[in-house]
């Protein structure tokens, strides 16, 4: 049984004609009051995003440049990962009925050197999915499967010293484990810091499907979204950071 047939046999098939996501899931967040959830991409009150591959040094490995350097560190730290209310989304914990298996699903590694909050794991949102309206519709050849917008994945720790080289870790770690494992990573990384928090984007293909996958951190959590396709299209890097920062902001609690 392949791949996606195994997805397709643990989700929940739509039980009319399958329809494709359209509107928000190629859309940033608005951050413009009795909006629809639709802004231009990139644009955000949080900060500048970036707008190439410079962004990042030329290299996976590159710190924000310094017209995007991070605010001090506020001393804010955080006890709980909420599911966050997102305009436009229905979110809940969970990977939304849909994983690719084979160690498909991005997770965060490379943070062996910070050290999680204490607490019972099971109290705390860490995988949150979100989904559009209409719901997004992955085809493979006769079948489809519904999917979330994206799926995120959150760790809280003690203390990030350094968030844009935290992230680089773990950006450079996860993406390796997820190349091992059959993610092919494709163009230039984007990174974009504003306030406390630095977000590092990178499409890729997974299991055939074009994924658009952002990790972020600040000095208190860090954690990956990871956006399914839009008409079999990849979520533009532009719209996937406003996107991951409303997702941030939502979800962290003090």
């Amino acid at each position: 049984m392949s791949r996606f047939r195994a997805v397709v046999a643990s989700v929940v098939m739509a039980s009319s004609v399958a329809v494709t996501l359209t509107g928000c899931g190629s859309s940033a967040p608005s951050d413009t009051k009795g909006s629809t959830g639709q802004a231009s991409a990139g644009k955000t009150s949080e900060g500048r995003t970036s707008t190439g591959g410079s962004a990042t040094g030329g290299g996976e490995g590159g710190a924000a440049p310094a017209a995007e350097k991070l605010a001090a560190d506020p001393g804010t730290r955080y006890t709980a990962i909420a599911v966050p209310e997102l305009e436009g989304l229905v979110c809940d914990e969970g990977d939304g009925g849909f994983h690719y298996g084979s160690d498909l699903d991005i997770i965060v590694t490379g943070d062996d050197d910070l050290k999680e909050i204490e607490g019972d794991s099971q109290d705390l949102a860490d995988e949150v999915s979100c989904f559009g309206s209409p719901r997004n519709v992955l085809r493979k050849g006769t079948m489809s499967a519904s999917a979330p917008m994206f799926t995120a994945r959150t760790h809280l720790y003690e203390n990030v010293s350094d968030p844009a080289a935290a992230l680089n870790r773990i950006f450079d770690a996860s993406v390796e484990l997820a190349t091992g494992y059959g993610r092919n990573f494709t163009g230039e990384p984007l990174t974009a810091a504003g306030g406390t928090l630095v977000v590092k984007c990178r499409q890729n293909v997974t299991d055939t499907f074009p994924m658009t996958t952002c990790f972020w951190a600040n000095y208190g959590a860090a954690g990956v979204v990871d956006f399914f396709p839009a008409d079999t299209q990849y979520i533009p890097v532009e719209s996937a950071v406003p996107w991951t920062r409303a997702f941030v902001a939502g979800a962290l609690r003090k």
